[in-house]
């Protein structure tokens, strides 16, 4: 089973002889004026009309909730930022499909930045997950009843990976913002911890430059209402902080040098 669920991450093999059948790229130049046939011309892969591109997603409702803050804020971010055109994704809150929909995005979308967001009821920051651990162990089942404990992410794949975005600086943006942050770390074993370890080794896996990363944001005020002693955040703040953040992710390449570790 969980060898099925490595080969899963990696996407369909192509087609035997699919190599020898791909037109080989060139470095020489066209002649001016050359008359090149129709059927000969190779269109160059769309990047999002020259502009590059971050890839948002969300989730869909989960645990009894009737929206997810995450996908809100989604819906709310500006069509640019930095410079950067955004894409944005919702995700089933079910292990295993969720990583499958965002490497298809990856592939049709070719982000230079890819950013996860999902809900951490209970918290009173936006958090910026530091590390993804290779274990999936759900307190609750996913919205496809999956429930597994004790399980690997990915088969034969490290125990853990780091964030590629800058963490420190996303999370000093979050809070220049206007908003509460800071950087976590333990993305739990949910389907949050699912996608983010999936995501990168996703890109790991197929050499992808891009870089990515996962930011928990809490309730929103509308799921704190009969809910007693919840912190709770308002949409809007938390769409300010996740857009800060993004573009700290796309101006800084190295992180900042301060501590952000906690003991919790």
């Amino acid at each position: 089973m969980l060898r099925r669920r490595k080969r899963s991450l990696r996407g369909p093999r192509p087609a035997a002889g699919a190599a020898a059948q791909a037109p080989v790229p060139t470095r020489r130049r066209a002649r001016e004026g050359a008359n090149v046939p129709a059927e000969l011309r190779i269109a160059a892969p769309s990047r999002g009309e020259g502009r590059q591109v971050v890839l948002v997603t969300g989730f869909e409702p989960f645990g009894g909730e009737k929206v997810n803050p995450s996908w809100d804020v989604c819906l709310q971010l500006p069509d640019e930022i930095a410079g950067l055109r955004v894409e944005r994704l919702r995700l089933p809150c079910e292990f295993r499909s969720s990583i499958q929909a965002v490497a298809e995005a990856i592939e049709r979308a070719h982000p230079s930045i890819v950013v996860c967001l999902g809900q951490a009821g209970g918290r009173a920051r936006i958090g910026v997950e530091r590390v993804a651990i290779n274990v999936d162990d759900a307190r609750i089942p996913d919205n496809a009843g999956a429930q597994p404990v004790d399980e690997l992410v990915a088969a034969n794949g490290p125990p853990a990976y780091f964030a590629s975005l800058p963490v420190k600086a996303m999370a000093a943006a979050i809070r220049a913002a206007g908003a509460p942050a800071e950087v976590s770390n333990s993305a739990g074993t949910f389907v949050c911890n699912h996608v983010m370890y999936g995501v990168l080794h996703y890109l790991a896996a197929s050499g992808s430059r891009a870089r990515a990363g996962f930011i928990h944001v809490p309730f929103s005020e509308e799921q704190a209402i009969g809910k007693h002693d919840v912190p709770a955040m308002s949409l809007a703040t938390m769409v300010k902080g996740v857009a800060a953040a993004i573009a700290a992710a796309h101006e800084n390449r190295h992180d900042i040098h301060i501590a952000e570790g906690s003991l919790d």
